[in-house]
Protein backbone atom coordinates (compact mmCIF):
# COMPACT_ATOMS: atom_id res chain seq x y z
CA UNK A 1 0.00 0.00 0.00
CA UNK A 2 1.14 3.56 -0.72
CA UNK A 3 1.88 6.12 2.03
CA UNK A 4 0.49 8.74 0.75
CA UNK A 5 -2.08 11.03 0.77
CA UNK A 6 -4.49 12.33 -1.87
CA UNK A 7 -6.84 15.01 -1.21
CA UNK A 8 -9.35 15.76 -4.06
CA UNK A 9 -11.17 18.85 -3.68
CA UNK A 10 -14.37 19.20 -6.17
CA UNK A 11 -13.65 22.94 -6.29
CA UNK A 12 -10.84 25.18 -5.86
CA UNK A 13 -13.24 27.14 -3.89
CA UNK A 14 -13.35 24.57 -1.22
CA UNK A 15 -9.37 24.76 -0.77
CA UNK A 16 -10.05 27.42 2.43
CA UNK A 17 -12.23 24.73 4.39
CA UNK A 18 -9.64 21.62 3.15
CA UNK A 19 -6.09 23.87 4.00
CA UNK A 20 -6.42 22.37 7.85
CA UNK A 21 -6.08 18.95 5.85
CA UNK A 22 -3.54 19.27 4.44
CA UNK A 23 -1.38 21.12 7.16
CA UNK A 24 -1.97 18.27 9.75
CA UNK A 25 -0.98 16.02 7.46
CA UNK A 26 2.17 17.88 6.62
CA UNK A 27 2.77 17.80 10.52
CA UNK A 28 2.43 14.21 10.81
CA UNK A 29 5.36 14.39 7.26
CA UNK A 30 3.18 12.78 5.23
CA UNK A 31 3.32 12.66 1.71
CA UNK A 32 0.60 14.54 0.00
CA UNK A 33 -1.44 15.50 -3.20
CA UNK A 34 -3.64 17.63 -4.51
CA UNK A 35 -6.13 17.71 -7.01
CA UNK A 36 -9.22 19.82 -8.20
CA UNK A 37 -11.38 16.95 -9.64
CA UNK A 38 -15.70 17.32 -10.24
CA UNK A 39 -17.26 13.99 -10.55
CA UNK A 40 -19.81 15.86 -12.57
CA UNK A 41 -17.57 18.21 -14.71
CA UNK A 42 -14.44 15.94 -15.19
CA UNK A 43 -15.59 12.35 -14.65
CA UNK A 44 -12.89 10.82 -16.91
CA UNK A 45 -10.09 12.93 -15.64
CA UNK A 46 -11.72 11.77 -12.29
CA UNK A 47 -11.25 8.23 -13.09
CA UNK A 48 -8.06 8.56 -14.70
CA UNK A 49 -6.38 10.06 -11.36
CA UNK A 50 -8.05 7.69 -9.14
CA UNK A 51 -6.69 4.98 -11.04
CA UNK A 52 -3.24 5.76 -11.83
CA UNK A 53 -2.88 6.98 -8.27
CA UNK A 54 -4.11 3.32 -6.90
CA UNK A 55 0.06 1.76 -6.29
CA UNK A 56 1.15 4.98 -4.47
CA UNK A 57 -1.71 6.70 -2.63
CA UNK A 58 -2.66 4.69 0.59
CA UNK A 59 -5.83 6.97 1.21
CA UNK A 60 -7.51 8.95 -0.44
CA UNK A 61 -9.78 12.49 0.89
CA UNK A 62 -12.59 13.86 -0.97
CA UNK A 63 -14.19 17.43 -0.36
CA UNK A 64 -17.34 18.40 -1.83
CA UNK A 65 -20.38 20.42 -1.29
CA UNK A 66 -23.77 20.39 -2.51
CA UNK A 67 -24.76 17.23 -3.85
CA UNK A 68 -21.07 15.42 -2.83
CA UNK A 69 -20.92 12.60 -5.08
CA UNK A 70 -17.18 13.08 -5.53
CA UNK A 71 -16.16 10.59 -2.48
CA UNK A 72 -18.57 8.18 -3.95
CA UNK A 73 -17.10 8.71 -7.04
CA UNK A 74 -13.62 8.49 -5.47
CA UNK A 75 -14.45 5.08 -3.95
CA UNK A 76 -16.24 3.42 -6.85
CA UNK A 77 -12.68 3.27 -8.76
CA UNK A 78 -10.45 2.14 -6.00
CA UNK A 79 -10.20 -0.46 -3.28
CA UNK A 80 -8.26 2.16 -0.69
CA UNK A 81 -9.92 3.64 1.99
CA UNK A 82 -11.96 7.13 1.30
CA UNK A 83 -12.69 9.24 3.85
CA UNK A 84 -15.31 12.56 2.95
CA UNK A 85 -15.05 15.90 4.22
CA UNK A 86 -18.51 18.05 3.57
CA UNK A 87 -18.07 21.33 2.76
CA UNK A 88 -20.81 23.65 4.12
CA UNK A 89 -22.18 25.62 1.24
CA UNK A 90 -25.45 27.31 0.67
CA UNK A 91 -28.55 26.74 1.29
CA UNK A 92 -28.00 23.86 3.33
CA UNK A 93 -24.90 24.53 5.30
CA UNK A 94 -23.36 20.93 4.39
CA UNK A 95 -26.13 19.14 5.89
CA UNK A 96 -26.88 17.81 2.02
CA UNK A 97 -23.23 16.88 1.67
CA UNK A 98 -22.65 15.18 5.45
CA UNK A 99 -26.19 12.76 4.24
CA UNK A 100 -25.06 11.94 0.78
CA UNK A 101 -21.80 11.03 1.80
CA UNK A 102 -22.78 8.85 5.13
CA UNK A 103 -25.79 7.42 2.95
CA UNK A 104 -23.63 5.30 0.48
CA UNK A 105 -24.91 2.02 -0.93
CA UNK A 106 -24.02 -1.24 0.59
CA UNK A 107 -20.50 -1.94 -1.21
CA UNK A 108 -19.05 1.59 -1.58
CA UNK A 109 -18.29 2.85 1.89
CA UNK A 110 -17.00 6.37 2.82
CA UNK A 111 -15.77 7.19 5.94
CA UNK A 112 -17.56 10.37 7.01
CA UNK A 113 -15.83 13.47 9.15
CA UNK A 114 -17.79 16.16 10.35
CA UNK A 115 -18.60 19.56 8.24
CA UNK A 116 -15.86 22.03 7.96
CA UNK A 117 -12.30 22.26 9.01
CA UNK A 118 -12.85 20.66 11.76
CA UNK A 119 -13.85 17.48 10.00
CA UNK A 120 -10.86 18.26 7.54
CA UNK A 121 -8.62 18.17 10.57
CA UNK A 122 -10.14 14.72 11.44
CA UNK A 123 -9.78 13.45 8.13
CA UNK A 124 -5.90 14.14 8.05
CA UNK A 125 -5.52 12.11 11.61
CA UNK A 126 -7.93 9.71 10.34
CA UNK A 127 -5.46 9.05 7.55
CA UNK A 128 -2.47 9.06 9.38
CA UNK A 129 -3.91 6.37 11.59
CA UNK A 130 -4.94 4.35 8.38
CA UNK A 131 -1.45 4.64 7.07
CA UNK A 132 0.39 4.43 10.34
CA UNK A 133 0.41 0.97 10.50
CA UNK A 134 2.62 0.38 7.80
CA UNK A 135 4.73 3.53 8.91
CA UNK A 136 6.72 2.73 12.16
CA UNK A 137 7.62 6.49 12.42
CA UNK A 138 3.85 7.67 12.02
CA UNK A 139 3.05 5.32 14.50
CA UNK A 140 5.12 7.44 16.63
CA UNK A 141 4.25 11.15 15.34
CA UNK A 142 0.88 9.95 15.87
CA UNK A 143 1.57 9.06 19.73
CA UNK A 144 3.24 11.98 20.08
CA UNK A 145 -0.22 14.00 18.69
CA UNK A 146 -2.07 12.51 21.43
CA UNK A 147 -0.14 12.76 24.05
CA UNK A 148 0.29 16.98 23.08
CA UNK A 149 -3.24 16.56 23.43
CA UNK A 150 -3.96 15.21 26.73
CA UNK A 151 -1.36 17.14 28.18
CA UNK A 152 -3.38 20.43 27.00
CA UNK A 153 -6.23 19.06 28.49
CA UNK A 154 -4.76 18.28 31.93
CA UNK A 155 -2.84 21.96 31.94
CA UNK A 156 -6.22 23.64 30.91
CA UNK A 157 -7.95 21.67 33.45
CA UNK A 158 -5.22 22.59 35.99
CA UNK A 159 -5.60 26.17 35.30
CA UNK A 160 -9.13 26.53 35.62
CA UNK A 161 -8.78 24.59 38.98
CA UNK A 162 -6.25 27.37 40.08
CA UNK A 163 -8.86 30.20 38.64
CA UNK A 164 -11.57 28.65 40.87
CA UNK A 165 -9.81 28.29 43.74
CA UNK A 166 -9.00 32.45 43.22
CA UNK A 167 -5.54 31.43 42.29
Amino acid sequence: MGTTAAIILGSHSDWPTIEPCYHQLQEFEIDVEVQVLSAHRTPDKLREYVLSAEDRVGVFIAAAGMAAALPGAVAAYTIRPVIGIPVASAPLQGIDSLLSMVQMPPGVPVATVAIGSAGARNAAILAAQILAPSVPKLRDRLKNFKSKQAESVDKNCQALQERLRGG
